[in-house]
């Protein structure tokens, strides 16, 4: 209560701008919850469950903005104000203006810190700026983060001054003109490329921690058969103690003490495990002590499961989930909103996408090419949603070798011409989603590269992720160029599911298929021809063609299929193959046919 009503109070002082002088951009279609967007609250749920504090102060709202050239200085007059965290390009910004690589984007803003945050460090947060952003505080520069994905903070206590504060945020996103992880982003959309999004596009917000030290992040991993939980907390420096208590909702069920920055093993006695049935999840409390004191408290949470695979008694290596087999179905979950790109337009609408997942008796989403906000994956968590988490691939796709792809040919195909520092950028921003997402339990596979778009070195590649997170499955090349290495051979088939080949070795899944059509007027992104493999006219007849489709699934899981992805939850911009239309007001299918077929399809592997 004390936070909420903290961020209500910082953002009725921090907006004097009316309501009125803000609007929608542009006569796109929208989604019902563009319509309850308020500039002076925008969503204000605390963006990093993972690792909460109780004391913040929200930044979203109505900045300064201005495009300049490339070269240009600071400007001293800006063009109007923008709506963060909403890409310049869409409509909840309230610009909608598209950029190039020529230019700069600018933001600026000012604010008051609390009285009582006095004495303490400040820390300036941001979800994610795509794609390089420098960040001054009073003119003076705190710091630059490249890559549009990850999330960033900066101390800006030594750039503090007494009184108002101001913040100046100078973007540059070149999108797919150079060869840096963009997923379906393109300056020119079309087909299956979406509209470009530049600058800020998840939460900014300040925190004060001790200066001191301070909890930086907390990871979880565990052992189902010992029934233990492990937990290792990173610090700002390994001076001090940790106290840790995980809670089966009011019972505490272990607590322990460790130093900083060592992994705490805690006995968790009849553990309760997570699956997509029962999404269980402990309350842990992570207090940091110093000199006896109490410096930093942060709330997390954590699940006991464990994602494996071992062979069946047909000789086919299985998927398992606590030990168990597990036929891993869901849709391509492409994560764009009419109205916000990127950005869904409040808590609510993120958590939609997911139930609605569930509804038509999934199990599994599979992320396609994007990175979401921290809470996207709270809520799979809660939900009970297994991830498939995809790393966004390189712009490269223009310079794939003509007819190379090799799709769904073990060894088959050449690798993109990536040069050194396209592979390092690569690297880096893997790097930084994995380390920001690994703490979420319903992460159960990544997935390096999709359909040769910007694919190289997979064996290489597959070798790094599986070293940096070895307690997830790997999937190599999703539909693209197959190699023999990693946890998962997955080949693409349009429209109608296929297996064309199974391994004794690899697990196999189908990692997209689908993608049947269905237009809806009056919920259409483009006035000309909308895109699907193939096309029906009303709700019985795409239902029909679903039904047939998942049931031929039925002949392959037998066989070793493991996993299968339909194309896909949502309509996006020109593409029409969604569950849903893109502004999620209807729905296209019979959920209760869907999710009987699915519920059965699942349950096959029981």
């Amino acid at each position: 209560m004390k936070r909420n009503l903290l961020s209500l109070l910082a953002a009725v002082a921090l907006f004097a701008t009316a309501n009125g002088e803000w609007k929608i951009a542009g006569d796109k279609i929208r989604t019902s919850w563009a319509e309850e967007i308020d500039v002076e609250n925008v969503l204000p749920e605390y963006p990093r469950p993972q690792l909460e504090r109780s004391e913040w102060l929200n930044l979203n709202g109505l900045w300064s903005y201005a495009v300049t050239d490339l070269n240009a200085q600071k400007p001293n007059t800006f063009d109007g104000q923008i709506l963060v965290p909403f890409a310049i390009e869409s409509a909840l910004s309230g610009v909608q203006k598209s950029l190039t690589k020529e230019n700069l984007l600018w933001y600026e803003r000012t604010f008051t810190l609390p009285s009582n945050w006095n004495g303490q460090r400040i820390m300036l947060n941001f979800g994610a700026v795509d794609w390089s952003a420098d960040v001054y505080v009073n003119d003076i520069f705190v710091g630059n983060h490249t890559g549009g994905y990850a999330p960033f903070s900066l101390d800006i206590t030594p750039a503090l001054k007494k009184g108002e504060q101001k913040i100046v945020v100078r973007v540059w996103d070149p999108t797919d003109t150079i060869h840096n992880p963009v997923g379906k982003q393109r300056i020119e959309p079309s087909g299956i490329w979406y509209t470009a999004v530049s600058g800020i596009w998840q939460t900014v917000w300040l925190e004060p921690v001790a200066k001191a030290n301070h909890i930086e992040a907390i990871t979880t991993d565990c052992d189902i058969v010992r029934g233990e939980l492990y937990l290792n907390t990173i610090c700002a420096n390994d001076n001090g103690t940790l106290k840790i208590e995980v809670k089966d909702g009011e019972n505490v069920v272990c607590s322990t003490t460790a130093l900083c920055g060592v992994k705490a093993t805690l006995p968790i006695a009849n553990a309760k495990l997570w699956s997509p049935n029962t999404p269980n999840l402990y309350d842990v409390t992570v207090s940091l002590i110093q000199n006896g004191k109490v410096i930093d408290s942060v709330k997390s949470y954590a699940a006991m499961r464990q994602f494996s695979t071992k062979r069946d008694e047909g000789g086919h290596l299985r998927i398992t989930l606590n030990g168990e087999p597990i036929f891993m179905y869901g849709p391509l979950d492409q994560g764009w909103w009419p109205d916000g790109l990127y950005t869904a337009p409040t808590d609510e609408a993120l958590l939609s996408d997911i139930t609605l997942t569930k509804e038509l008796g999934f199990n599994t989403i599979r992320k396609h090419i994007k990175v979401e906000p921290a809470r996207w994956y709270y809520h799979c968590d809660r939900e009970g949603i297994v991830v498939w988490q995809d790393m966004p691939c390189l712009a490269l796709y223009k310079n794939d070798t003509k007819g190379g792809w090799g799709r769904n040919n073990i060894g088959g195909g050449s690798d993109s011409p990536a040069t050194r520092e396209e592979k390092n950028t690569y690297y880096k921003e893997w790097a930084e989603i994995m380390d920001a997402l690994r703490f979420f339990p319903s992460i159960g596979v990544w997935v390096s590269f999709n359909e040769a778009w910007g694919q190289f070195d997979t064996e290489k590649v597959v070798e790094w992720t599986a070293t940096n997170d070895p307690t997830r499955l790997i999937n190599g090349a999703s539909g693209g160029n197959l190699r023999l290495c990693g946890h998962i051979l997955d080949i693409h088939n349009y429209p109608a599911p296929a297996m064309p080949f199974y391994s004794s070795d690899y697990v196999v899944v189908l990692g997209e298929y689908g993608g049947i059509g269905y237009p809806i007027e009056g919920h259409l992104w483009w006035n000309k021809r909308n895109w699907g493999y193939i096309q029906f006219n009303n709700t019985d007849e795409v239902t029909a063609e679903y039904v047939k489709y998942a049931t031929m699934l039925k002949d392959f899981i037998p066989q070793g299929m493991s996993a299968a992805i339909y194309t896909q939850t949502t309509d996006v911009e020109g593409e029409v193959n969604g569950f849903v239309t893109y502004d999620r007001k209807v729905t296209k299918m019979d959920k209760a046919k869907v999710n009987a077929i699915n519920t059965e399809i699942i349950n096959l592997l029981k």
